[in-house]
């Protein structure tokens, strides 16, 4: 097809009003995916072509992306050329501009290129408030977008201590929970980082009170159903005394969704996907001297 053009896009959102990043089905009404209004921005531009998104990294309901990336192929009516990336990016902000979602960049990419199977690694970062009794003492920028934890005491030491046993390449079954993609998919994956680091309110320079942030950061190139949450929950039990050192590296060992305790399952609402990188090779265009516009 003449002029049609791959793009990648990254994008970002708060999860809250959504039912995770994925389309739903669509006699869902009540609430939909972030890719059905990506979608259907992206059909207001008149493709020719059918409109199908492939969303690199998957999320959950009430889960938030700072920078999610997905591709789509885009032809423009009556063999027009191409958009240019930042016209692209302006276009669809216009068409969700009612929506908590919001497109931060745009590229053309190969007709090969693959926003799922080609991403390098994928950090998400886990946001606590410390010393919170109820959500509704959150400032308001704040609201729906951690964790409040009603305990001032965390022992940051055993969770480090904790966090080091995770790092590295093991099999994670015991931190995924179980979903249809269960049986396909190798519960061995490498943990490249987990740090943990205070963090900060968004309204802490103009809040009453001070309040005690942490962020737990993960990297890999991919991870399991819930992993991040499932981790995350672990070694906040850890931290509180819930959970020994040796209970979570018995938990990991015994490679079993099952030997999970339910009740320590992060929430939603404190996750952040922040980073999606690829090799810029892949990205890279062959010289076509193709005009944009």
């Amino acid at each position: 097809m003449h002029n049609l053009t791959r793009y990648l896009i990254f994008f970002q959102y708060t999860g809250t009003n959504y039912s995770g990043v994925v389309k739903v089905p669509p006699q869902q009404l009540e609430k939909k995916g972030v890719q059905d209004h990506l979608e259907a921005a992206i059909q207001k531009l008149q493709p020719v072509n059918p409109v199908s998104l492939t969303v690199s990294s998957r999320t959950d309901t009430g889960v938030h992306a700072l920078s999610n990336a997905a591709h789509f192929d885009l032809q423009r009516k009556n063999d027009k050329l191409p958009f240019a990336e930042d016209m692209l990016v302006k276009a669809l902000n216009f068409h969700l501009r009612t929506e908590n979602i919001r497109v931060t960049h745009a590229r053309r990419v190969p007709h090969h290129f693959h926003a799922r199977f080609q991403a390098q690694s994928r950090t998400y970062v886990y946001r606590i408030a410390r010393g919170v009794s109820h959500s509704s003492l959150l400032p308001l920028t704040d609201s729906n977008l951690c964790w409040n934890i009603r305990s001032t005491e965390l022992n940051m030491d055993a969770i480090r201590e904790a966090a080091s046993l995770l790092v590295g390449t093991h099999d994670f079954s015991t931190f995924r929970a179980v979903n249809s993609e269960m049986p396909f998919k190798s519960p061995v994956k490498t943990l490249d980082v987990l740090t943990i680091q205070p963090g900060g309110s968004f309204a802490h320079s103009h809040f009453h009170r001070a309040i005690a942030f942490w962020e737990l950061t993960f990297r890999s190139r991919s991870f399991l159903y819930k992993q991040v949450r499932r981790m995350t929950g672990a070694l906040v039990a850890v931290g509180q005394g819930q959970l020994s050192v040796p209970r979570l590296k018995q938990l990991l060992e015994a490679r079993d969704t099952l030997a999970y305790p339910q009740h320590l399952v992060a929430p939603a609402h404190g996750l952040f996907l922040t980073r999606v990188d690829y090799k810029e090779a892949d990205m890279q265009l062959p010289s076509t001297g193709i005009s944009l516009e």
